[in-house]
């Protein structure tokens, strides 16, 4: 099984939590938006590195960046994202400009089973969620990394 650790940036303002969820870059993802996006996250080996250093250097990769925290960052625990995944996750409250956002590239075969290898940025753009609209944005298997945030701040 693959295990991945990402980092979840939050910020408070006008009464409302906003989250920072990125849109995987590629062909594949160009055309989907709902349920597309993700916690800026990518896979580790356990045993070989510390799920949170993972869950940072990631953020970093993903982002070109690393926002301090305003305190300790918070462990929102794991999901099974698909039968072949288990995603780790921290959120960190942290503001960080979108526009400022370069990501590492990746090489894919595109299109798939042609023998063709293109590189394009793991994470094509960042934005700003409050949580209902981070819901519908978000895929499905990571839904559980908003909702224990909410209960964690104490947010409806």
């Amino acid at each position: 099984m693959r295990t991945s650790a990402g980092l979840l940036l939050f910020r408070r303002g006008a009464g409302k939590v906003e989250v920072l969820l990125a849109h995987p870059g590629g062909p594949f993802w160009a055309r989907k938006d709902d349920g597309a996006w993700s916690v800026p996250k990518g896979e580790f080996v356990p045993g070989e590195e510390e799920p949170h250093a993972a869950a940072l250097r990631e953020f970093a990769e993903e982002t070109g960046s690393l926002p301090d925290g305003v305190g300790p960052d918070l462990d929102l625990g794991s999901v099974r994202q698909s039968s072949a995944k288990t995603v780790l996750c921290w959120a960190r409250e942290a503001d960080l400009d979108p526009a400022t956002v370069v990501s590492n590239e990746i090489e894919l075969e595109w299109p798939p089973r042609s023998g063709r290898t293109i590189r394009v940025p793991e994470v094509d753009r960042a934005e700003w969620f409050d949580l209902d609209a981070a819901a519908v944005k978000i895929l499905a298997g990571q839904r559980p990394f908003l909702e224990r945030l909410a209960a964690l701040l104490g947010t409806p």
